[in-house]
């Protein structure tokens, strides 16, 4: 009897945002942590405000801002990049995801690529959320009943956590770790691909 070899499952296609909190500094680590993570394609959507945080040549795979947008579109026939890039991702991670573009993503504001993918996302697909920002903004009560909102779409947050910030103030409201985050992925996909 001749064997036959199981059909090999295809790349999963991770598709991280990141918006301008200073724990954007921690994409080319993030990025890493998800190459980890066997059969995996990557892809990053960036606010201009962002790469303010990391060194865009320290990230090691396809990189999109606004300009994209603009330069890919020019006639009725061309390919929308924000949908484009919609159809491609399995899952969507937001990380981290600052108080202005969650004020935005809350209330359905698509004013840059990155929140024009998430106003187009397929629901169907997992799409998950790490906050981060200064305590202070962590505590105002408008950021709760954002963070709830976007939980009442079926997105699912990562948590933030307490730790000293940058700017020098302990609290609540720093991203989560790269390896709790890279292990919620994980989990993600895991349950996704099998469906």
């Amino acid at each position: 009897m001749e064997c036959v070899d199981a059909p090999k499952s295809r790349e999963a296609h991770v598709l991280v945002g990141v918006t301008g909190s200073v724990a954007a500094l921690k994409l080319p680590l993030l990025v890493s942590g998800l190459l980890q993570i066997p059969d995996v394609q990557i892809q990053v959507v960036t606010t201009e405000k962002a790469k303010h945080f990391y060194n865009v040549e320290d990230v090691s795979v396809p990189l999109y801002s606004d300009d994209d947008e603009w330069k890919m579109w020019s006639q009725r026939s061309d390919p929308v990049l924000h949908i484009e890039l919609r159809r491609w991702a399995d899952v969507m991670l937001l990380a981290p995801l600052d108080a202005n573009t969650l004020g935005k993503i809350s209330s359905g504001i698509c004013d840059n690529l990155l929140t024009c993918v998430v106003r187009a996302w397929d629901m169907k697909k997992p799409l998950l959320f790490c906050p981060a920002m200064n305590t202070a903004m962590w505590n105002h009560p408008i950021t709760a009943q954002q963070i709830e909102h976007l939980c009442s779409f079926g997105y699912t947050e990562i948590p933030c956590i307490e730790k000293t910030l940058v700017c020098g103030d302990k609290g609540l409201g720093a991203m989560a770790e790269v390896d709790t985050i890279v292990d919620k992925v994980r989990e993600v996909l895991s349950k996704y691909l099998l469906q």
